[in-house]
């Protein structure tokens, strides 16, 4: 979201992993929330292509694979293990080590001290628990494709 403030653009992937922490993955916000916010900043923002990808991100239609739930955490662990975009937009996670770039708020305080970041002060703790949230909604939306 900081790239999308910063630049009016984000890469399709990390819209796709935006999309699904908001709506079915994480956050379980209606994903016309969502799509308002991407309406605003994109500078490449086209109301019918932003309006089907919110819906269909998030499951609500012509998506089923509810099931398939973006990791905020692997996938970035998978596309970008040294962390170079964190660091570029998150500037204040930019001195963590390579193994806590991702889940900085698991570094030792000694760590975080060192990368003049406590989690907590100068950067928010997590939100939401990604595990059990994305569990919990996969649960929600399996009851509602099967009603």
């Amino acid at each position: 979201m900081a790239q999308l403030r910063k630049e009016g653009w984000m890469h399709h992937l990390a819209r796709h992993l935006v999309a699904c922490f908001l709506t079915r993955g994480d956050l379980w916000i209606t994903w016309e929330a969502g799509r308002d916010v991407f309406e605003r900043y994109l500078l490449d923002a086209d109301w019918s292509i932003n309006n089907f990808s919110w819906h269909w991100l998030s499951c609500s239609a012509f998506f089923t694979a509810y099931f398939r739930v973006y990791s905020p955490i692997v996938f970035f662990k998978k596309t970008d293990p040294s962390g170079e975009y964190i660091r570029k937009y998150l500037p204040a996670l930019a001195k963590f080590p390579n193994q806590y770039i991702y889940e900085p708020w698991t570094a030792p305080i000694a760590v975080q001290r060192e990368a003049g970041c406590i989690i907590g002060e100068q950067y928010p703790r997590p939100i939401v628990d990604h595990a059990s949230a994305s569990k919990a909604n996969m649960e929600k939306m399996k009851a509602a494709f099967g009603a």
